[in-house]
């Protein structure tokens, strides 16, 4: 067992990041930052497990902005590099590390798709030490001879296990077999399946593994709750329970119905948006931002756009639609209860779907409190803080369309893959994205 540090000032961090921390108010480290960070300041290869919400970012930003202060990268050439599973999930990490990358002069940069090609090569080519980026856009810009990874000496997977989920791993081992082959990994994932386990084998050196949460990815400071109702009952319960206090991510199963409810809350009185990989991406953060500031209280969103759904404060996350697989209900319940932060996961269940929640549950090893539950009763208000809506419709202005004009080279809709790679993957069969 490796040394675990009391605190930021007992790291050997650049004392420009320290100061940055003390100036964010953060002074504690959380668990897997105080486990990790003295192996991946020395420049070993770190395997990092722990839930979405347990200080990930830090734990590989603050080591990969101190070993990389100093240096500056030339044009397309960048010297640190994150991949992650999604562009929400980019912007979130680069919004997380810049004002540290600031503090010790590092120019960062994010490609995903969804966004302009030609701005994100500019910002490579004005050179960019650190880039964040999605597979799919990064594989496209290489390509185009806008970006070489033979100078990235630190990289790091994030959220490795839903990259293998989406497909991305083909990508992801044509990038890690690019870079400098004597350079640091750090990777960072909920599991190890998928073939994230295959990635550790032959790409890291020797890794040094902290697990901070156990692998359900469970944490004290959730509740989970299994609401039984009778499908006459379920739209009017669903309308009360979006219309409690506060914010609350509503999950379904596909974007079409992720819209549909939107439309019907909206309808009900209830400040609701939908998010799913149909929404350009200008359209997702703003509709991100409206949720964050409470614009929309009722957030309806797909599996895969809500990976990179990172909001404080956010106290509920419900399933319409119950997931199919363990570890979509705990990525799920993710989005809550982060940080040491309390939260609750209610899955509404009709009498068919008993039987496979509760596999679902035992799968991913939850104990949930089940109640029978009706509109407007005492249950479901005492669980979910449920109340009537008001009735009288709503209109929330929707985020602008993007630009229709975009490179052929582009990715798909949810900006990740690139177009060249959609034969290849036609040949395995995969589970059916629903955003």
């Amino acid at each position: 067992m490796t040394t675990v540090i009391p605190s930021f000032a007992h790291t050997g961090l650049a004392p420009a990041l320290l100061a940055e921390l003390s100036a964010q108010g953060i002074t504690e480290p959380f668990p897997i930052q105080s486990a990790t960070l003295p192996d991946s300041l020395a420049g070993r290869d770190v395997l990092g497990r722990g839930r979405t919400g347990s200080g990930k970012t830090l734990a590989f930003g603050l080591p990969l902005l101190s070993r990389t202060a100093g240096r500056r990268a030339r044009p397309g050439r960048p010297l640190a590099l994150v991949l992650v599973p999604t562009r929400e999930l980019a912007q979130q990490v680069n919004t997380a590390l810049a004002p540290y990358a600031r503090a010790v002069g590092l120019r960062c940069a994010t490609v995903v798709g969804g966004l302009s090609m030609q701005r994100q090569a500019d910002a490579l080519r004005a050179g960019a030490e650190v880039v964040v980026a999605t597979p799919g856009r990064l594989h496209d810009l290489i390509n185009r001879g806008d970006a070489r990874l033979d100078q990235v000496a630190i990289t790091v997977l994030d959220e490795a296990d839903q990259m293998a989920d989406m497909g991305f791993l083909p990508q992801v081992v044509k990038l890690l077999e690019q870079v400098a082959p004597d350079g640091q990994r750090m990777l960072f994932s909920a599991t190890l399946d998928g073939g994230v386990d295959k990635l550790v084998r032959r790409f890291l050196t020797n890794p040094v593994s902290h697990s901070v949460d156990p692998g359900t990815a469970t944490v004290t400071g959730m509740t989970h709750h299994v609401l039984h109702v009778d499908a006459v009952d379920k739209p009017a319960a669903l309308a009360q329970i979006a219309a409690r206090e506060g914010r609350t991510i509503l999950f379904m199963g596909t974007k079409h119905r992720a819209d549909r409810l939107a439309r019907q809350l909206l309808a009900k009185g209830v400040r609701a948006a939908a998010l799913h990989g149909g929404k350009s991406q200008p359209q997702r953060t703003r509709i991100l931002e409206q949720f964050r500031t409470g614009q929309v209280t009722a957030l309806v969103a797909t599996d895969v756009a809500a990976r990179g759904i990172h909001v404080d404060g956010l106290d509920m996350v419900v399933n319409v639609d119950p997931p199919t697989e363990a570890k979509d209900y705990l990525h799920r319940g993710g989005r809550t209860a982060r940080a040491g932060e309390s939260g609750t996961v209610v899955t509404l269940v009709l009498p068919e779907q008993r039987r496979d929640v509760a596999r679902l549950m035992s799968a991913a090893g939850i104990r949930p409190q089940s109640r029978q539950v009706h509109p407007g009763g005492e249950a479901l208000a005492e669980v979910t803080g449920a109340r009537e809506p008001s009735g009288v419709p709503v209109t929330i202005t929707a985020p602008q369309p993007a630009p229709t004009s975009r490179p052929h080279r582009a990715g798909g809709a949810d900006g990740t893959r690139s177009p060249h790679r959609t034969a290849s993957r036609s040949r395995r069969p995969r589970r059916p994205r629903s955003a």
